[in-house]
């Protein structure tokens, strides 16, 4: 196998998963059908093995998010029932952290490397900027979700950021969502017994996309300040 089949081979393997999920129609596993079904069972389970069932949770995410499988909500607001708001939230910020960071890892090693060899100038430029503030860049985005998570996923990998600053924008940015999700899975349990579903688009009401924005500008007040001393240091030049 050529050195060029073996780089492409981790991104294929994800998403070939992808591919195959959807294909055979596996989305009813990750619905709130399938958790009110086995509600009984597995709140039992949690409460038998809840080291266990925590582990399996963290590893189930983390293969949702690194096979960009759609069901990342669901799987946080279930976890905020099974295991309450706090412990829910670290899991699902792990799990997603781990799968975030296996998709980074694939498609830089599948595409980085060739990417950054035939950048043009503009594509350089544009490299170049996001590097010197990717940290707060990354974490705009994922506080605020502008962009799907799999793609937030996939860009900086092609930018060449620093897997250091990606884990951490990463893990720090997901926390307030998370938080919010899982803590709508807390009350869970009221919402099945109604017969209806928890509104996954809560994220976008005003009083909490507002807050989330308010966190975006503070996450990007250095980026500002770099800009405007640059910009006056270049006016009085």
């Amino acid at each position: 196998m050529s050195r060029g089949l073996v780089r492409l081979l981790p991104l294929a393997v994800l998403v070939l998963g992808l591919v195959l999920f959807l294909a055979l129609d596996l989305e009813e596993y990750i619905a709130f059908e399938t958790l009110q079904e086995h509600r009984s069972w597995l709140v039992t389970q949690v409460g038998r093995h809840s080291v266990l069932t925590a582990v399996v949770f963290v590893l189930g995410y983390a293969t949702v998010v690194a096979f960009s499988i759609p069901g990342a909500a669901v799987l946080t607001i279930s976890a905020g029932f099974l295991f309450g708001t706090v412990l829910a939230a670290v899991l699902a910020v792990v799990g997603a952290t781990l799968g975030a960071v296996a998709v980074f890892l694939a498609a830089r090693t599948a595409f980085g490397d060739c990417l950054r060899a035939r950048a043009g100038a503009a594509l350089t430029r544009m490299r170049d900027g996001f590097q010197e503030n990717a940290f707060h860049y990354l974490l705009v985005l994922r506080l605020v979700p502008l962009f799907p998570f799999w793609l937030v996923n996939l860009v900086p990998a092609f930018l060449g950021v620093p897997l250091r600053t990606y884990v951490l924008a990463t893990f720090f940015g997901i926390i307030p969502g998370t938080v919010i999700f899982a803590s709508v899975g807390d009350g869970l349990g009221a919402i099945l017994d109604e017969g209806k579903k928890p509104n996954l688009l809560v994220i976008f009401e005003p009083e909490i996309l507002l807050p989330l924005i308010a966190l975006a500008v503070f996450a990007l007040l250095p980026v500002i300040y770099k800009r405007v001393k640059a910009w006056r240091g270049g006016a009085q030049g």
